[in-house]
């Protein structure tokens, strides 16, 4: 049922009709400016490109999406040259109380505010068909295709293999 719910959010990302090389800009809660193109099967970050890319839609007052801080954090330190994490939240924050809350909780991987996220946030919530649930991750490959869909925490074991995955 699992690699069924999987396939079926990949098919429902890579068809819902987007203009093919849609170009946008989001920005990190530190200032810095990603430059992101959405493709027909995902997209690609040029700040990134040739790192697998986990995004997470989060919740700062969400308790699953605050358990997987700790395994996002350990992920980046191991991987920090082949991966790249880039949490947006959902909940509401604005750019300076994500930002508040990354130094908080000690985030080593980028933060976006909805607002920061710009068009971007959009854009992949309809492609992934996103409806709120969190944690929501989506995962690309490096090539920037998007090969991985799922709503829920996941252990650091299985975001580790996942990554293993991805970066082969």
């Amino acid at each position: 049922m699992k690699k069924l719910l999987l396939i079926a959010s990949i098919i429902l990302f890579s068809s819902i009709a987007q203009a093919k090389d849609h170009k946008m800009t989001a920005t990190d809660v530190n200032g810095n400016t990603l430059h992101i193109t959405g493709t027909k099967t995902g997209f690609n970050i040029d700040e990134h490109k040739g790192k697998v890319i986990f995004l997470e839609y989060f919740g700062h007052m969400c308790p699953p999406c605050l358990a997987s801080i700790p395994h996002y954090n350990d992920l980046m330190k191991k991987h920090k040259d082949k991966l790249q994490v880039i949490a947006i939240e959902a909940q509401g924050y604005n750019d300076e109380q994500v930002k508040a809350f990354a130094k908080e909780k000690g985030i080593n991987y980028t933060l976006l505010s909805s607002q920061g996220a710009g068009e971007f946030y959009e854009y992949v919530a309809n492609r992934a068909g996103w409806r709120g649930a969190i944690p929501y991750l989506i995962a690309v490959d490096t090539k920037g295709n998007v090969k991985f869909v799922k709503a829920g925490l996941m252990s650091e074991s299985e975001l580790e293999s996942l990554f293993q995955q991805l970066s082969n």
